[in-house]
């Protein structure tokens, strides 16, 4: 398939983007734009006057409720419900702008029976707002605050079908965070906690409790967010020497702080002491396990007050006992409390606490301020930069653009996945070929859908079409937009959809176009995202499941070959196709599979002689 013919060639708006560092976070957003019909339904007769793509939240006049009028709540002022404890700044600012109803620990009934008379509810970590509650508030509801950065007990899905938006508080906690990991650093090197506990039972065990320097000490860490950077610099005044591995950091940033950016592998190789600084995400899901601790120096130390579940604390176990790991520090686990009988809590050579790394005075006040102004802010119409799930849009916009909303994302997550080294991307060009006039295609859901899926594999940030250039500004990647604008029917919007990488290295060299870049485009063909090019290869297959491309020498059985080694393996493959330059020279087999084989059938692939190169890619 020869790419058509531009008749003319408009670069649309450049786009420098990027975003505040990852905070963890569980939990993805949902798929942004898709609403059930019950739910358009519900947008049409509740937000009639929305006549934009991005529908604002506007400010709702209150009808006061008994507690409020008993309260001396003023009528015509949005009613905002804090069902949680929250910094008296924080509550300075909404009473200056609403009628403030404080009601601790209530029952979900009792939410429930509360909601439908208020316009913003805030929380924190302890109140479950699942989908029941945003049916009880009867449409009345327009913002959801969650004093804090984690969102797992607020259903993103039923707050975006309901027209509610969900805000956070992602920066406030980053320095109590950092100075937590920094005092769980140097609270381990000299076993404070064990010494403290010794003296205290009447010991005195100065031989038993000798501990390390940390001057001269490499510290390795995996997550140069925010948090991150500022542990660094912490670190380095220290005298560590200190090194990063983050997809997405900045060479010129960690340059500036004085960190050196490598690859995981040497990270692991080399470092005397490992901070976490990664969000929760499948990618990182028990990232360091028994495969990664064997890789590590003897003796290493490891930190974490990021998220319990990047750590396999069985594996970790494991690891202390063979004195693999010599000594960690923990403020989170995978289960929170974690059992009174952990073998890992209980460990002599484990330092712990309950999740304390936002638990400062300051900060606690910073998240109360930086909460209550992202929701006044909601509340009279403006679109925060902190929100964590999509505005509604009008229907017959969701509806046209759809199925492309779904290609654009997986095209950024194809894209991302094929990028090597610890660089970073800088520079993204997304090109749209459609029949029609740049005034008759509103670009910006796809645009954020892509950065959707170049950021949230590997970030615990929600992005969507409220923050998606905040994100990619904030992050340091710069998206242009180009639209080719063909000659012929103007009845589907987009022929196609191509995104390149620039000035990056990729895992799979076959995906890099004559230009230099990574090159991934995308059509959409009965309604499912099909992926149809890959740096040079024209190749056609749908974008489910997970993929594997394989570049080989074009020879006869080779897709039996490959076919082959998957079934044995009971991996099944839903879609297959090849792409060449010229016959018996090379291709670029596009296979995708139901499950996501294990590493010995992937091994198995890449032995087999005429593979030249593969990458199995999750979608």
């Amino acid at each position: 398939m020869a790419a058509p013919h531009p008749t003319t060639a408009a670069a649309a708006n450049n786009h420098r983007l990027a975003l505040q560092s990852p905070s963890p976070a569980q939990h993805r957003a949902p798929a942004v734009l898709r609403l059930p019909h019950r739910a358009q339904q519900q947008a049409r007769a509740q937000r009639a006057r929305i006549s934009a793509p991005v529908a604002a939240v506007a400010p709702a006049a209150s009808t006061a409720s008994a507690d409020g009028a008993a309260s001396g709540a003023v009528t015509g002022k949005p009613t905002v419900l804090v069902a949680e404890k929250l910094g008296a700044a924080g509550l300075a600012l909404l009473k200056e702008f609403a009628n403030v109803d404080c009601s601790y620990g209530l029952s979900p009934e009792e939410l429930r029976a509360k909601i439908s008379l208020c316009d913003a509810l805030i929380v924190r970590s302890g109140t479950k707002v699942g989908r029941d509650v945003f049916e009880a508030s009867g449409g009345r509801l327009r913002v959801v605050g969650r004093a804090g950065v984690g969102i797992d007990n607020v259903d993103l899905a039923a707050a975006t079908e309901h027209g509610c938006l969900v805000v956070n508080a992602p920066t406030a906690n980053t320095v109590a965070a950092a100075e937590h990991g920094i005092a769980l650093l140097t609270a381990m090197s000299r076993n404070i906690a064990q010494a403290d506990a010794s003296l205290k039972a009447g010991k005195w065990q100065r031989n038993k409790y000798v501990g390390v320097s940390l001057v001269g000490k490499t510290l390795a860490i995996l997550g140069f967010g925010k948090v991150g950077s500022e542990v660094a610099r912490r670190a380095k005044g220290l005298g560590m020497h200190v090194i990063a591995h983050d997809p997405y950091a900045s060479a010129d940033r960690a340059r500036a702080i004085g960190v050196e950016l490598v690859s995981m592998e040497e990270a692991m190789q080399t470092a005397d002491f490992i901070s976490l600084h990664m969000p929760l995400t499948p990618a990182t899901n028990k990232m360091l396990n028994d495969e990664t601790f064997a890789k590590m120096k003897k003796g290493v130390r490891i930190i974490n007050v990021a998220r319990g579940g990047v750590i396999d604390e069985d594996a970790l176990v494991r690891a202390l006992d063979a004195g693999i790991v010599a000594q960690a520090a923990l403020d989170v686990f995978t289960k929170e409390p974690p059992a009174p009988d952990s073998k890992l809590v209980l460990h002599e050579n484990v330092t712990v606490t309950p999740h304390l790394g936002a638990s400062t005075v300051e900060a606690q006040e910073g998240v109360a301020i930086e909460i209550a102004e992202a929701v006044i802010g909601a509340l009279k119409g403006e679109l925060a930069a902190s929100a964590v799930n999509a505005p509604m849009v009008p229907a017959e916009v969701l509806s046209e653009l759809a199925p492309f909303v779904v290609l654009a994302e997986k095209l950024g997550r194809l894209a991302v996945q094929l990028v090597a080294g610890g660089g970073g991307i800088k520079s993204v060009k997304v090109t749209y070929a459609s029949a029609r006039a740049p005034d008759d295609l509103d670009t910006r859901l796809l645009r954020a859908m892509i950065t959707k899926g170049l950021i949230e594999p590997i970030s615990s940030v929600f992005v969507n079409l409220v923050n998606a250039d905040f994100t990619a500004k904030q992050r340091g990647v710069r998206i242009t937009e180009e639209r080719i604008l063909l000659d012929g029917s103007p009845e589907t919007p987009i022929d196609y959809i191509q995104v390149q990488i620039a000035n990056v290295e990729s895992k799979f060299p076959s995906a890099v176009s004559e230009s230099g870049e990574i090159t991934v485009e995308g059509r959409v063909k009965d309604g499912i995202p099909h992926l149809t090019k890959v740096g040079a290869f024209q190749v056609d297959v749908s974008l489910e499941g997970s993929l594997i491309l394989c570049r080989q020498v074009d020879q006869p059985g080779m897709i039996g070959s490959v076919g082959s080694v998957l079934g044995e393996e009971n991996v099944n493959v839903s879609f297959m196709s090849v792409g060449r330059i010229a016959p018996r020279k090379h291709a670029v087999m596009a296979i995708g599979v139901d499950e996501e084989p294990c590493k010995s059938t992937l091994t198995k692939i890449g032995e087999i002689p005429a593979i030249e190169e593969f990458v199995f890619l999750k979608l």
